[in-house]
């Protein structure tokens, strides 16, 4: 049976490329994100949900679409060696490629009359296609006691180094926490850890050049 389903709204994130978005939402608390909705939506939408902490957010993992799903999948959380079933897991290569995420609300404004819902701790690509939005509900979503499978805890966090050359004298703290939390979680491949390689990711419009040697992140370059 097939049902048609259309987005509600867009996403404005830092994150313009999938290398570097982190793997969880939460993980990066300075990686602030912009839903607008769409022209149709108005203010009385969203009546009521400034007196919520946290959002469920269910979009559309759109960029992955053209990638096909796997029945199994090889979880970040196990090296990359381990495979496990698509379902026991939260990657992007899914059936319908629909994803969910709890994000902390900031506020809600209307901006030349399109609803914006501001949020933080996004894991989100730009541009991503909003499903659906619902509150999130302590009493009965938080289960701090549940099994969690093979996922315990969070993930181990690098340390960040930047290097003379990098240029972080010319950013923002703001800019300056959202590369570091973002570098933090490591965005290689798990299979990955090649410590002369030197990597690129794009985040907030820049261009953040760096290695990783021994847990720690050296930061050459942000242009």
């Amino acid at each position: 049976m097939q049902h048609l389903i259309h987005s509600i709204g867009i996403v404005s994130s830092p994150y313009t490329q999938k290398f570097g978005i982190p793997r969880q939402p939460q993980l990066v608390p300075a990686a602030k994100i912009c839903i607008t909705l769409n022209p149709e939506f108005s203010m009385d939408c969203v009546r009521g949900l400034d007196g919520f902490d946290y959002i469920w957010v269910q979009f559309l993992f759109h960029d992955a679409i053209s990638e096909g799903w796997s029945e199994m999948v090889r979880p970040p959380r196990l090296g990359g060696k381990k495979k496990m079933g698509v379902f026991a897991t939260r990657s992007p290569h899914r059936p319908n490629h629909i994803g969910l995420s709890l994000l902390q609300l900031e506020y809600v404004d209307n901006l030349n009359g399109r609803v914006q819902i501001w949020c933080n701790g996004g894991d989100l690509l730009d541009g991503t296609p909003v499903l659906d939005i619902k509150p999130y509900i302590p009493f009965v979503e938080a289960k701090p006691d549940a099994q969690a499978g093979f996922v315990s805890g969070a993930p181990e966090q690098l340390a960040i180094e930047w290097q003379p050359e990098s240029g972080v004298t010319n950013l923002s703290i703001e800019i300056r926490n959202l590369i570091e939390q973002s570098l933090a979680q490591d965005p290689r491949p798990a299979y990955q850890n090649i410590p002369e390689r030197v990597y690129g990711m794009e985040i907030a419009g820049l261009d953040v050049k760096f290695r990783i040697v021994d847990n720690t992140v050296l930061v050459l370059s942000c242009k």
